[in-house]
């Protein structure tokens, strides 16, 4: 039996029936057990000021021992965060560039058109952020990922041709474009397996996946040759770095943690920084591990040449077998299947 229950007044337990559609709530699946009072505050935090919970399905009492979202040691309090120390120089107002909004938010724009307008802001935005790392920068950027985000999710058509735009790159910020672009297309083949995740939220993720790279020597990342152990060393530093980067932002969430640290670890434990194995690794990290291998192969760097689709693909099957979740590198092949 659905009943409405006041966002305020959900517990931990409650089965709800959300509002269809991608932009009325923050969650990738519209029907969910609540499993965390974090739940509940993003329900509050979107607008919904109540919801259906299913009784049958779900828990149904408001006398449950529960202390609500805003109880002690809850997410958002202070932690004292350090925040980094580099001159500014794109402030946050500025680092999205203007077109990028006016095209998410234009309605008349042609698909192809608007692929490319946001394509390429999507690529400033991510340069001028990876140029200036800032807390502040880093807010900004999540606010604006969001946007494009939605914009993935609900415009079929542009997303087909913004897929059609990332096989074109050469630097760090446009992998970053690139796997977001298509992590977040993965995402939404698997919202069932996602169903408690924040959308908006594996979208930072999967832009900022690469975050750590800035403190990173430039010379080792594009290295032509074989690295040496102690530069292999300075690289699986890149993710726990990134983490650290997002969090003294005050803005490293479950999804972003999860990702960040999670894009390189491999399911037979080959993977880095804490080699992880099969059912360690969490279903965001093994998208964005997929997304970052098929756009490494598929991008010109400067100690190879890029492969092309097929190529890509069937290196990946060939020579990585063992390595990545089975069910998403087959919905990755899918994605790419001719039309």
């Amino acid at each position: 039996m659905l009943k409405k229950v006041k966002t305020p007044d959900l517990r931990t337990g409650m089965y709800v029936v959300l509002p269809s559609g991608w932009l009325k709530h923050p969650f990738l699946k519209n029907n969910f057990t609540i499993k965390s009072r974090r739940q509940i505050k993003k329900l509050i935090d979107s607008g919904l000021e109540d919801v259906m919970i299913d009784t049958e399905k779900g828990l149904y009492d408001f006398a449950l021992p529960d202390a609500g979202p805003g109880s002690s040691g809850a997410e958002g309090e202070d932690t004292g965060e350090i925040r980094i120390k580099v001159p500014g120089k794109w402030e946050p107002d500025k680092l999205a560039p203007h077109a990028l909004l006016e095209a998410i938010r234009d309605p008349g724009m042609a698909p192809t058109e608007k692929a490319g307008v946001v394509y390429q802001s999507s690529l400033t935005l991510m340069e001028r952020l990876l140029e200036e790392p800032r807390a502040e920068n880093i807010k900004e950027a999540k606010k604006v990922i969001k946007e494009v985000v939605d914009l993935i999710l609900c415009e079929p058509q542009t997303a087909h041709e913004l897929l059609k735009i990332t096989s074109h790159d050469v630097y760090t910020y446009m992998h970053c474009v690139n796997v977001g672009v298509l992590s977040v297309l993965l995402s939404k083949s698997f919202a069932g397996g996602l169903a408690q995740e924040d959308i908006h939220e594996l979208g930072a993720g999967f832009f900022l996946h690469d975050l750590g790279k800035v403190q990173v020597d430039s010379a080792i990342i594009n290295k032509r040759g074989e690295l040496t152990p102690k530069e292999m060393e300075e690289i699986r530093k890149h993710p726990q770095k990134g983490c650290e980067m997002v969090t003294e932002a005050g803005e490293l969430t479950d999804e972003c943690r999860t990702i960040i640290m999670q894009h390189h670890e491999r399911i037979d434990g080959s993977g880095y920084p804490l080699w992880l194995r099969g059912g360690d690794i969490l279903l965001p990290g093994h998208i964005c591990a997929v997304a970052d291998v098929y756009d490494a192969l598929t991008s010109t760097r400067s100690y190879q040449n890029r492969l092309t689709t097929f190529q890509a693909l069937k290196y990946m099957k060939e020579k990585l077998e063992g390595k990545f979740l089975k069910e998403v590198f087959e919905e990755l092949v899918r994605i790419f299947a001719p039309r």
